[in-house]
């Protein structure tokens, strides 16, 4: 078997899989072919997209591959799509956001960043299979501890979850898009949010302020989390259409190529 007939196998895998596809698994799949070789093969394949300027490309999305159509396409795309994209709240974008960088965290450390009673966000969450529950903290209580799903990863576009932005190139971008006020206040909340990861690596405790939380993704609208704090009722009128004063953000704008799952974008 030649390089280019592996080549093309490699593209009719993770053309047709439903999910992201590992190297390993390709490997399985393809005679004479060991998961370094396959990693090659899919580089080869983006290359000749590039070259012959395909409308689509093959992503490293949550520790495999999947086919996505190129972000220039997406308006069109999501005109073609009946299915609306998916939708959350900023309280369910701030607390996703929590997870993602303190994971594992219980509902109690979650709650004492943001300020404000967090439960229907979180089972909200879990209902989208956007975080799932890990364990229980060994002290009196036991806890739940929560963290990110693979989902979270293909949703967002990550590889893994050390793609997460840093969280000063956060506070960079929010300034360049005006999101947040040139002033101290903005940076010592980002700072103290480092300070404290910094502290859990090395073992020791850091203050936490409510609102140092990162946000590293665009805001998208939920159905239900009207219970959460300062954010006006959400009303839902249809399948997948929210009214509602907050502004809405679509997530994932990269139009799903022909494996995707479908659910992300409603």
């Amino acid at each position: 078997m030649d390089r280019d007939e592996q080549r093309r196998i490699v593209e009719a895998l993770v053309l047709a899989s439903p999910e992201p596809i590992t190297a390993a698994r390709l490997a399985e799949l393809i005679p004479y072919v060991k998961p370094a070789k396959a990693k090659d093969l899919v580089n080869e394949l983006n290359t000749m997209y590039q070259e012959q300027d395909r409308a689509f490309e093959i992503w490293e999305i949550a520790g495999g591959y999947q086919i996505r159509t190129r972000a220039e396409f997406s308006g069109y795309l999501q005109k073609l799509q009946r299915v609306r994209p998916m939708r959350l709240s900023r309280a369910a974008l701030e607390t996703l956001s929590i997870v993602s960088y303190k994971q594992p965290a219980t509902r109690a450390e979650i709650e004492d960043v943001r300020g404000v009673e967090c439960g229907p966000v979180l089972k909200s969450l879990l209902d989208r299979q956007l975080i799932r529950i890990t364990g229980h903290r060994d002290v009196p209580g036991k806890p739940m501890v929560y963290g990110t799903t693979r989902r979270f990863l293909e949703v967002f576009g990550l590889g893994t979850l050390k793609d997460l932005p840093a969280l000063r190139e956060l506070d960079e971008l929010a300034r360049e898009q005006g999101l947040l006020p040139e002033n101290e206040v903005a940076e010592d909340a980002v700072h103290s949010a480092e300070e404290e990861m910094a502290a859990e690596e090395s073992g020791q405790e850091a203050p936490v302020e409510a609102g140092a939380t990162a946000e590293g993704e665009p805001e998208i609208v939920e159905p239900g989390a009207g219970v959460e704090d300062e954010a006006p009722p959400i009303h839902e009128t249809e399948v997948g259409e929210i009214s509602g004063p907050e502004p809405e953000i679509v997530v994932a704008g990269n139009a799903a190529g022909p494996g995707d799952d479908p659910k992300p974008q409603d």
